[in-house]
């Protein structure tokens, strides 16, 4: 799984990140979007952040984005331990 965190300051770029994370995962926390892991999504995410996003930050701006592995112990509490691990999607 891919964790992205951001921290932006200016309220429309950071409605337009969030809503183009919310495409590809789902909001852990407020600034912060569980998407699942791969080469593709990643790639698009880094390049969409580099061509529509980077050119608008300041310096108190910033994207975190953390590449979990299945190694990776995921330890929750309170709301968060009744997420199913499993996402499915059903037409």
């Amino acid at each position: 799984m891919l964790i992205v965190t951001y921290d932006i300051h200016k309220d429309k770029t950071r409605t337009r990140f969030s809503t183009f994370l919310k495409k590809f995962g789902y909001r852990l926390q407020y600034s912060v979007f569980q998407i699942r892991n791969s080469k593709r999504l990643l790639n698009v995410i880094i390049s969409e952040i580099k061509g529509n996003f980077e050119n608008q930050f300041d310096q108190n701006d910033s994207i975190i984005i953390f590449n979990m592995s299945q190694q990776c112990k995921i330890t929750k509490f309170g709301y968060a331990k009744n997420d199913d691990e499993d996402l499915i999607i059903i037409d």
